[in-house]
């Protein structure tokens, strides 16, 4: 049996996220976190040009060159979710267990069993939000649906 993921929205203003990882993944998810509200917070020693300038314009974003630390989430103020988005499967492995400890909503970009949620595609026009998921199995569909629905809201708007 599948595992169907249900769909929701969630108010994400000022919600604190964490982002293990400052490549591309990292920055794709981080771009739609802020276009949402949230609160985003990189954490990677290495961070892509992409976010370095996102950062310089972006008071919800910021920047720590470091490396993942175990046990860092027990002493965060307040994460509402955490993106493992590293390069390094041992350490998005770690992340996911400890968010699994702190019951922090988690998506471990490198393991799709090891996420509470999925980034979907995303159509947005107006007041009109769509999101798009093949469960994980098949994102060139999801785009492909997605871009199918933006070019129908285009028609509405």
């Amino acid at each position: 049996m599948s595992l169907d993921y249900f769909p929701i929205f969630i108010n994400m203003n000022q919600k604190q996220a964490v982002v293990f990882g400052g490549g591309t993944i990292a920055s794709r998810r981080a771009k739609a976190l802020l276009e949402f509200g949230a609160k985003v917070q990189i954490v990677a020693p290495e961070i892509s040009e992409n976010l370095q300038r996102w950062a310089a314009g972006e008071e919800n974003l910021t920047l720590e060159y470091r490396r993942y630390q175990p046990g860092e989430l027990q002493k965060s103020v307040r994460v509402d979710l955490v993106l493992a988005a590293t390069d390094d499967k041992l350490v998005n492995d770690s992340i996911f267990q400890e968010c699994r400890r702190q019951g922090v909503l988690v998506n471990t970009a490198s393991d799709q069993a090891k996420c509470d949620f999925y980034f979907p595609g995303i159509a947005r026009k107006g007041e009109i939000t769509v999101g798009v998921t093949a469960n994980g199995q098949n994102h060139k569909k999801a785009a492909a649906v997605t871009e199918k629905i933006r070019e129908m809201l285009d028609k509405f708007f």
